[in-house]
């Protein structure tokens, strides 16, 4: 069994070290509010007190935290137990701005380094059954075959360069469609709604025709009855909006539907929805 340390227990983090629990993997969790990391006890995680004894002998270490400076700042927290070899995994969505420190880091401290975000939210993490978007070397990939096959559904290795960010590339091209397509979806919904039309009336329209689709029923049914818990948070949608659109500038593409988008969570935030599904982009269709 492979010993991994899970650094940051979120929504994603905790179902993934469930599985790996399952699994039999030895796990030590840590997160920087305690509060949620200690429940993984009753699973049989070790619950660190700080990075660095969540590291220590672990074979893998998998960062699952909410973007590159948090997860650089967490890593040189660990630094006093991280050692050579270890492979170091990279699993949030952090942005290419910040992949090449994250990546000089590693090189610094002698660890592999694995670019490998992952596609899906809670439901997906909860079934083991997450898309790994994974660019690293090839050395590296025995010690994460395990890890990868019991917390993911398939792996796609992109590329034998984890620095070069193809993983994390890959990822912002697949979040955006997800957070594009919420954002129609919103606005279709409360425009019957606004229109004086029951908003369930346009599911029988979409439903079974070409625009239908798995998302936009669990979307669409999360709008028309309220329930907006989260799967994955407005704030966190917002975050990756701004990493999209600093990765698009980049390669000088425009990405008109991501920013209007962002626009989008940022009012639902500035309405109190930001630790709601980005479901929740709804609200933003009214005025406040």
């Amino acid at each position: 069994m492979t010993r991994v340390a899970m650094l940051g227990t979120g929504i994603m983090g905790a179902a993934m070290a469930r599985n790996l629990l399952r699994g039999g993997h030895p796990v030590a969790v840590w997160n920087r509010t305690a509060a949620r990391a200690e429940p993984l006890a009753a699973d049989g995680a070790a619950v660190a007190g700080s990075p660095a004894e969540a590291v220590d002998g672990a074979d893998v270490v998998i960062t699952m935290l909410k973007d590159g400076e948090t997860a650089l700042a967490v890593m040189d927290e660990a630094s006093p137990s991280l050692r050579r070899g270890q492979v170091w995994a990279q699993m949030g969505t952090v942005g290419l701005g910040s992949l090449g420190r994250l990546a000089a880091f590693a090189a610094e401290r002698g660890l592999t380094f694995v670019d490998a975000p992952v596609q899906g939210t809670k439901q997906p993490a909860e079934q083991g059954k997450l898309v790994i978007l994974a660019a690293g070397p090839q050395d590296a990939r025995g010690a994460l075959a395990p890890v990868f096959d019991t917390v993911g559904a398939r792996t796609l290795w992109l590329d034998e360069n984890g620095a070069g960010g193809a993983g994390t590339r890959l990822k912002l091209a697949a979040v955006s469609y997800a957070i594009s397509l919420t954002s129609v979806v919103a606005e279709s919904v409360a425009l019957a709604k606004g229109l004086g039309l029951d908003p369930a009336l346009l599911g029988e329209v979409l439903t079974g025709g070409p625009l239908d689709s798995v998302y936009l029923q669990t979307k669409m049914k999360a709008m028309v009855e309220g329930d907006f818990e989260p799967s994955f948070a407005v704030r966190n949608a917002e975050t990756n909006t701004r990493l999209i659109h600093e990765a698009a500038e980049s390669a000088k593409i425009r990405v008109d539907v991501n920013d209007a988008a962002g626009e989008r969570f940022r009012r639902a935030i500035e309405q109190g929805h930001g630790d709601e599904d980005m479901a929740a982009t709804y609200h933003a269709s009214f005025p406040a």
